[in-house]
């Protein structure tokens, strides 16, 4: 693919019962296995594969007002951070970081292919874990292994 056709790439995404949706284009400026407690109890998994945009290439596609679908929460650890919850199916959707201007959003819940692959998931997949220092599970791969954030931080492997 074309960097050009990288930069008009369109990811669609959504919460479990499709109430709430949205698009994001373009290239991430982060994609990761995040390891850390936060994630791991918001979605009550190991790690999520998050992937974060700048704020300009992110938009709410469900009905307006888009409010009305989503509930917006932030935790006590990061009260600069607005997360948004489907108000029919309660999964967290994205996340909006005041201070770094950008959303976050949860591969899982990018649109699939027929074969239910992500759609264009070489262009997004993750290059690297960050918070690997709090894992619950091992990974045997090649990717780099950080303490925190990707580049930013001690690297573990």
């Amino acid at each position: 693919m074309s960097p050009t056709a990288e930069k008009e790439t369109v990811f669609k995404g959504s919460c479990y019962c499709g109430a709430v949706t949205y698009a994001v284009s373009g290239k991430p400026i982060l994609s990761a296995y995040c390891h850390c407690t936060l994630c791991q109890r918001l979605a009550a998994s190991p790690c999520v594969a998050t992937i974060h945009f700048p704020a300009a290439a992110f938009n709410w596609t469900h009905a307006e007002p888009h409010e009305a679908a989503f509930e917006v929460f932030s935790v006590t650890d990061k009260p600069w951070k607005n997360r948004f919850r489907c108000k029919s199916c309660g999964a967290c959707v994205a996340s909006y970081s005041t201070n770094k201007f950008k959303y976050s959003v949860w591969a899982g819940q990018l649109e699939r292919d027929e074969e239910r692959k992500i759609k264009n998931w070489d262009l997004i997949k993750p290059t690297a874990h960050m918070f690997y220092g709090t894992r619950m599970l091992d990974f045997d791969d090649e990717l780099p292994k950080w303490e925190g954030y990707e580049g930013q931080s001690k690297r573990m492997s």
